[in-house]
């Protein structure tokens, strides 16, 4: 385990008591459709930022490049961007306390927050909020507060209510209903909060820690475990409960999960470059993290990749490899569990650093900084993942979409 992890370690393994909701109405399994909820902004400095916000308190520290970099993007406005900077945000539909809000399912966080009527105007517009005096019982006391590592951030209070994800109900979920929400969320208003799928031992309610609606239902599972199958440029889903054969190719390959971190955290082994599938070398300590957009590997492994794409190099203004928009990339293939996978190069293109669409900020960048390595979206998105907790100890699979 590295040593970047041990302020969460001591948080995760620390004694907790879970507040777990009574009553629960539901069915053995069911799935949940991505919506396509609007154009959002595509920023590789930005989406860098909010990783390492989002790990700060796991001792993620983020390199002075990239925290200059996103301080840039942030000044120069996306007005003047082009639209191949925009792409669709795909967002899960999840009905609190009777009104329907576009959720981000993030297996990377264990809190279950969202826009209210709580939450100023300002920092509400947009998004569909939640209104609590309608159904929600006020848990008296309790409180919620996400602070990242660069000042963002949101917080406010907690309710009881009726949750409903795919069908199956929750009938006394814990809600966190935002009374502040900082600007790195009220300008994607596509948004309107988290549904963290994380171990609950990470959850931010105080004084009692919440269980995640994951944790809340998965006893009434026909089996305690769910699937991503996220998809590039179009919606994917989600599915609890049961495995659908039809999503994925030959077999499912499961590693153990480490859950001291409160983390799906797991091991990478080996990678190659291009079209060869024999790998070599070792990632070592990974997570997978739906909630986050890039692919953060070893300074290594990175470095590897971008010799294979002619002119890419690591440019210190956007604090990460870029390259021109019209290069063509190599596949990234990474071992696991003795399986490789493989991410198509198109998939690593992430986004422009420019109007006239002419250098392009790659989708694996460094790890530096956050002490292990995050297998987000741009990984994701390349294979079926299968978050698993009917064995006696909490397992991650793969396979091929």
């Amino acid at each position: 385990m590295h040593s970047f992890l041990t302020s969460a370690a001591l948080v995760a393994s620390a004694t907790v008591s879970l507040a777990a909701p009574h009553e629960l109405v539901g069915r053995s399994t069911f799935s949940v459709e991505q919506v396509a909820a609007g154009k959002v902004f595509k920023s590789g400095p930005l989406a860098m930022m909010n990783t390492y916000a989002k790990y700060a308190k796991a001792g993620a520290v983020a390199p002075a490049d990239v925290t200059s970099a996103a301080a840039a993007a942030v000044q120069s406005g996306q007005v003047a961007a082009n639209p191949e900077a925009y792409d669709e945000s795909y967002l899960c539909p999840v009905t609190v306390g009777g009104q329907t809000l576009n959720l981000d399912f993030d297996t990377g966080s264990a809190d279950l927050w969202v826009f209210s009527t709580l939450t100023p105007s300002s920092e509400s517009t947009g998004h569909t909020t939640y209104n609590p005096s309608t159904s929600g019982k006020i848990k008296s006391g309790y409180t919620w507060d996400i602070s990242y590592g660069d000042g963002s951030g949101a917080a406010g209070t907690v309710y009881a209510d009726k949750v409903v994800v795919g069908g199956v109900t929750a009938t006394s979920q814990a809600v966190e209903a935002a009374t502040s929400v900082s600007s790195t969320f009220t300008s994607d208003t596509a948004n309107d909060g988290l549904l963290g799928l994380a171990f609950s031992t990470i959850n931010t309610v105080s004084p009692t820690k919440q269980t995640t609606f994951f944790d809340t239902v998965k006893s009434t599972l026909a089996k305690a475990l769910f699937t991503a199958d996220l998809k590039k440029g179009a919606a994917g889903a989600y599915d609890f409960g049961y495995i659908d054969t039809s999503k994925y190719t030959g077999s499912i390959t499961y590693v153990p999960v480490t859950t001291s971190n409160g983390f799906w955290e797991f091991t990478a082994a080996g990678y190659s470059v291009g079209t060869s599938k024999t790998t070599s070398g070792s990632i070592g300590d990974s997570i997978a993290d739906t909630g986050t957009t890039l692919l953060y590997l070893p300074t290594a492994t990175v470095t590897a990749y971008y010799k294979q794409v002619t002119g890419a190099a690591y440019n210190s203004a956007q604090g990460g490899y870029i390259f021109s928009c019209s290069a063509t990339l190599p596949n990234f293939n990474v071992n696991i569990g003795g399986a490789v996978y493989t991410v198509p190069g198109s998939y690593i293109n992430y986004a422009p650093i420019n109007t006239a669409g002419t250098q392009c900020f790659g989708g694996i960048q460094a790890n530096t900084g956050i002490g292990f390595s995050i297998f987000g979206d741009i990984f994701l998105k390349s294979v079926f993942a299968v978050f698993d907790e009917t064995t006696s100890s909490p397992r991650l699979g793969f396979a091929e979409q």
